[in-house]
């Protein structure tokens, strides 16, 4: 009953920025959360930021301060600003939505693909 898209993923050298959106729809509601994993090849998805509704933005650890999370709840979306990208955070990046109308199921989108090259 909730639909995520993801977009902006692409190919960029190190050191480049990517700007990662999700537009959500559905039986979506004003208290939520929404934020972004990532999984490489081979390894497990993992969290990388997420915020609620209200709240302000949580980080993984590796983000070190090179990501930026924005939501524009009017509008229902949610963009991901990832600044000096390396190699290592190459991934299908996931969107993630949860909502109280759902009782706070994981909605999924379907990933966009970053690749950064060295």
């Amino acid at each position: 009953q909730v639909q995520l898209v993801e977009s902006g993923g692409g190919l960029v050298q190190a050191g480049g920025s990517l700007r990662l959106s999700c537009a959500a729809s559905g039986r979506i509601s004003r208290s939520n959360i929404m934020g972004w994993y990532r999984q490489a090849p081979g390894k497990q998805r993992e969290f990388v930021a997420n915020c609620a509704d209200s709240g302000r933005p949580n980080y993984a650890d590796f983000v070190e301060g090179r990501f930026i999370l924005s939501r524009d709840n009017a509008r229902n979306t949610v963009d991901l600003q990832m600044n000096n990208l390396n190699p290592e955070d190459t991934a299908i990046y996931y969107c993630l939505a949860k909502y109280a109308a759902e009782g706070w199921r994981d909605n999924w989108g379907q990933g966009t693909q970053v690749t950064v090259s060295s």
